[in-house]
């Protein structure tokens, strides 16, 4: 009988054991990152949200800056920054009103509370019903994805400047993926979560 309780408590302490290694290394079971297949590998993301597919909004927006995915910000706050392109952080990006609605319409469209993908759905999550932020990076979404990062390493860091430089830190931003997995900081080669 003491050995049948003695390989009851073996199991229940490895597989205590188990649990414990996997919630210390960081494979956290219910986190919304990817999958890890072992051997130090990260499973290819899924794309986290929905890549841009107009041409338009790449050519007029993408001439300036990156061209932020629909998805990153909800419905809302698109009709905002179009409605204001006199002053669009500072610059004015004014557009003819038929250019202004077009966009305004694929923007809308494929917002971040219209939209399937997961980082959409946790961006708009996140968001209370009367928040409009203009930034991503000011939701609350992206600044608990991104409250680890250093001022030295994003604002502070030459190669980076600004946390609206996405493709400079995330390898596939362009693709719509944004697996922390993929995250190069240039200048900091080592760097890892």
């Amino acid at each position: 009988m003491n050995n049948s309780k003695n390989k009851t408590w073996s199991i229940v302490l490895s597989m205590g054991l188990v649990l414990g290694l996997i919630g210390v290394s960081g494979l956290v079971l219910s986190d919304d990152d990817d999958e890890y297949e072992g051997n130090g590998r990260w499973r290819q993301s899924r794309l986290d949200v929905a890549p841009v597919n107009n041409a338009f909004y790449k050519e007029e927006c993408g001439s300036c800056h990156f061209p932020y995915q629909p998805g990153l910000l909800p419905a809302r706050s698109w009709q905002k920054l179009m409605g204001g392109l006199e002053d669009h952080f500072s610059e004015n990006a004014e557009l003819d009103a038929a250019d202004a609605r077009q966009l305004t319409a694929y923007l809308t469209a494929n917002a971040a509370d219209t939209s399937n993908y997961k980082r959409s759905r946790g961006i708009s999550r996140s968001l209370a019903k009367d928040d409009v932020p203009l930034r991503i990076s000011t939701t609350r979404y992206f600044k608990r994805k991104h409250h680890e990062l250093s001022a030295r390493m994003v604002k502070n860091n030459p190669e980076v400047r600004s946390f609206s430089n996405c493709q400079l830190c995330h390898t596939r931003a362009a693709q719509g993926a944004y697996n922390e997995h993929q995250v190069k900081v240039p200048g900091y080669a080592g760097w890892d979560d």
